[in-house]
């Protein structure tokens, strides 16, 4: 492990559900150890484009982005960057035939899945599917869209997740980076190997699935022309491509005695073990074993997450920009938080509210059908939200503790969930145990971690990256308090 200076920096490539983000990472010694300075160089929308009927990701333009952040990183800081690294969301992706991207990559939330699942299903069962992949049954798991594709898969060489298609735009390498390969619900839970069976099962050819790397490869260089509108030609690593993977990578935890909320459009809830768990329990109670870095496993449930918060603003003031509804948000909250009469507690995950649209008026609905107080404002709405997701979460630590007998002293809060305090305090509230809320930029920071050991500048062990993140997060501690709902 080399010394650390501020020369040399990683740039970090960041893609969430609603917006990207260009982010640069300078290690430097500090107190108590070596420091992860970030710096934000870029930051973009990442919204849903509908075609008649169908929901698309704008992934050209999402490319064309990434390019103009990493040319404006070089710009800040010429000859300085060892590296990038790509994480985004799961399951979706693009199919390729040669170097032709096939069509426009399908949103997780289009409604074409509902046929996919029946397609699916009449093949292998849900318990089955969970025996081999350990996935918690989501209608948008990658293999129930491939099996929409129809005569476009018979087409298609191979299909590339968001952030691979990204790298083999960058460098021309087709790769599967294994954190993310895991979400597809092709990869096999016990061997983190394709399960080349079950795709011939489903009618998915075993030559469209990528070759799988594990994070921390170093994948290519910048193809030429991809240099020449950077500004300089850089090194692609592989990090913890899902950006739950990365995220966990850079939980300020000590030991294992820990549970974790990732917590952005979703709330990603549990345990990172060393083992799967493919139990019935398990497949019953909903949770999912994804690839983590180091070949841990992510033991977890999705959860809506601020998803909820974000569309129910989107509904009440559609012409807002991001800033405007992020200052009405601000405003909601504290109008939430001095509430104190009853407040509605609903089910999250149910599938009414996966859909975009006007959340409020699901919400007012199933509050009806289901004897709950109805929310009549705004405010009343975001208490409601809040307190029904660390409700949610509460349930999901437990559940998790349980089925996987691991005891859980605390919950680290990271993402950008951490920021709302009304929910990191009713999380600590409902679990009764202590909630430590950060860092906001968790997953950039894992990403970066990981590309900084592959450079040999940290630690072999995870722990050591961890260590890293504690000296480098501004963390706060909510204590449980007592309460009465």
């Amino acid at each position: 492990m080399s010394p650390a200076t501020e020369e040399q920096a990683f740039a970090a490539v960041d893609l969430g559900a609603t917006s990207g983000r260009v982010i640069l990472g300078h290690l430097a010694d500090a107190p108590g150890g070596v420091r992860l300075r970030l710096r934000h160089v870029s930051r973009f929308g990442n919204g849903p484009v509908r075609t008649r009927d169908q929901l698309h990701w704008n992934v050209l333009e999402l490319y064309r982005q990434v390019l103009a952040g990493l040319a404006a990183a070089e710009r800040a800081h010429p000859g300085q960057i060892a590296s990038v690294g790509v994480d985004s969301w799961a399951v979706d992706y693009g199919l390729l035939a040669g170097q032709r991207l096939l069509g426009v990559p399908f949103h997780y939330r289009d409604a074409r899945n509902e046929a996919g699942v029946a397609a699916v299903h009449a093949r292998v069962d849900a318990a089955g599917l969970f025996a081999r992949n350990g996935l918690q049954h989501l209608p948008f798991n990658t293999l129930f869209q491939l099996a929409t594709e129809g005569p476009l898969l018979e087409l298609a060489d191979r299909f590339l997740l968001i952030p691979d298609l990204l790298g083999f735009w960058l460098t021309g390498a087709v790769v599967a980076e294994r954190t993310n390969a895991s979400t597809t619900g092709l990869l096999d839970a016990r061997t983190g190997e394709w399960d080349v069976d079950l795709a011939r099962t489903l009618g998915i050819g075993p030559h469209l699935l990528p070759p799988l790397v594990d994070p921390g490869t170093r994948v290519g260089r910048l193809s030429p022309e991809v240099a020449d509108a950077v500004g300089r030609d850089l090194e692609v690593v592989a990090v913890g491509s899902h950006d739950t993977a990365s995220a966990v990578v850079a939980v300020p935890a000590t030991g294992t005695g820990f549970a974790y909320i990732s917590c952005g459009t979703w709330g990603l809830v549990g345990l990172e073990l060393k083992d799967p768990v493919l139990t019935d329990e398990a497949r019953e109670a909903g949770f999912t074993n994804e690839g983590g870095v180091d070949g841990r496993t992510r033991f977890l449930r999705n959860v809506m997450g601020l998803w909820l918060l974000s569309e129910s603003l989107r509904h009440w003031d559609p012409a807002a920009t991001d800033a405007q509804r992020s200052s009405r948000l601000s405003d909601l909250l504290a109008e939430a938080a001095a509430i104190t009469g009853p407040v509605a507690v609903f089910d999250v995950d149910d599938p009414a509210f996966l859909a975009p649209g006007d959340i409020p008026a699901r919400i007012r609905n199933w509050c009806r059908a289901h004897g709950e107080p109805v929310p009549d404002s705004p405010a009343q709405t975001v208490r409601s939200i809040v307190e029904s997701l660390a409700a949610a979460f509460a349930r999901a630590v437990a559940d998790a503790a349980r089925i996987a007998g691991h005891e859980v002293s605390v919950i680290h809060l990271v993402g950008g969930g951490s920021l709302n305090t009304l929910l990191c305090q009713a999380t600590a509230d409902r679990t009764g145990l202590p909630v430590v809320a950060g860092p906001v930029e968790a997953t950039a920071m894992g990403n970066l971690l990981v590309q900084a050991r592959a450079a040999g500048r940290l630690g072999l062990e995870l722990e050591d990256l961890r260590a890293v993140a504690r000296n480098s997060s501004d963390v706060i501690r909510y204590e449980p308090r007592s309460r009465t709902r």
